[in-house]
């Protein structure tokens, strides 16, 4: 076979990528700057030269067939994998590094944001772009470089460092501090309030405690630590969080938090794929985290 046929063009096998990931030629042609007409005209070039049908058409709708999805998962690495390797040389040749960092909003807000400026004035000619996510990153369709997250193991394709164990804290508003004594069995009767990335956290106080399940009363959940945190000091409920969140707040007495902290079985890691790991800014990130932790 002609490794020419093998090898498309670039600009083919980007216009396929979008079309694939976003299965619209419409969509795909906004991400591109391009036309619809110019991306439909460039997945059929490639399907010509590959010989194969990558999309079904139906009207105006496209969908992938098995094999354009196959051709799709492995084309996304590749090109995240060039991604890579062109800012490493920009990095390395510019001497500015640039990481873009994914982190959990609280997490990012409570811990991480407070201590960037130490990170600043030790690597004065690099930059951090924090994005919040609570979502898994896919590292092959996003430009992400690393990611701050929590695990309960270290994640299969990924360079991991674990950070710190997750230690959990039972937190109620102040004003509760002086109403009687705050034992497992108390805490167990009142609404507990929880977060959505971490469901089981309650099921996990209760076995711990030796409680029946059957007396948990669960109250509302919510996508960021942070709004539950404001929901305890509401009156909602009492809620189960990371002791790393809301140790200001402990100390300065604007929380209550009644017994000891209870080990999870979560962990922060900092994640990465190893493609990345040479990157000058994810290194000098990496150092500077690991002695913060």
């Amino acid at each position: 076979m002609n490794y020419r046929h093998l090898t498309p063009s670039m600009s083919l096998l980007l216009a396929f990528e979008a079309a694939a990931r976003h299965e619209s030629y419409t969509r795909a042609a906004a991400e591109l700057s391009l036309t619809q007409s110019a991306v439909s005209r460039q997945v059929q070039a490639l399907e010509q030269q590959l010989g194969l049908t990558l999309f079904r058409r139906e009207g105006r709708q496209v969908q992938l067939t098995d094999v354009g999805r196959l051709y799709q998962r492995e084309l996304s690495e590749a090109l995240g994998r060039i991604r890579s390797a062109t800012l490493q040389a920009l990095a390395y040749q510019s001497g500015v590094g640039t990481l873009r960092l994914a982190t959990l909003p609280t997490f990012g807000s409570k811990w991480l944001l407070p201590r960037l400026h130490a990170f600043y004035s030790a690597h004065p000619g690099m930059l951090v772009h924090i994005h919040s996510r609570i979502e898994a990153i896919n590292f092959d369709t996003s430009e992400i470089d690393a990611a701050i997250g929590v695990a309960t193991h270290d994640l299969p394709g990924l360079v991991c460092h674990r950070l710190h164990a997750e230690e959990l804290v039972v937190i109620l508003p102040p004003e509760l501090a002086t109403d009687g004594a705050w034992g497992p069995a108390r805490i167990s009767g009142q609404v507990l309030l929880n977060v959505a990335n971490n469901p089981h956290a309650w099921g996990e106080w209760f076995s711990h405690h030796a409680l029946p399940h059957r007396a948990m009363r669960l109250g509302p959940s919510f996508e960021l630590t942070s709004h539950l945190i404001q929901a305890v000091r509401a009156g909602i409920g009492i809620g189960l969080v990371p002791r790393i969140l809301v140790q200001e707040e402990l100390a300065s007495g604007e929380l209550f938090s009644p017994g000891e902290p209870f080990a999870s079985q979560r962990s922060y890691y900092l994640i990465y794929p190893p493609r990345n790991e040479a990157l000058p800014s994810l290194r000098a990130f990496r150092s500077w985290l690991l002695e913060q932790i």
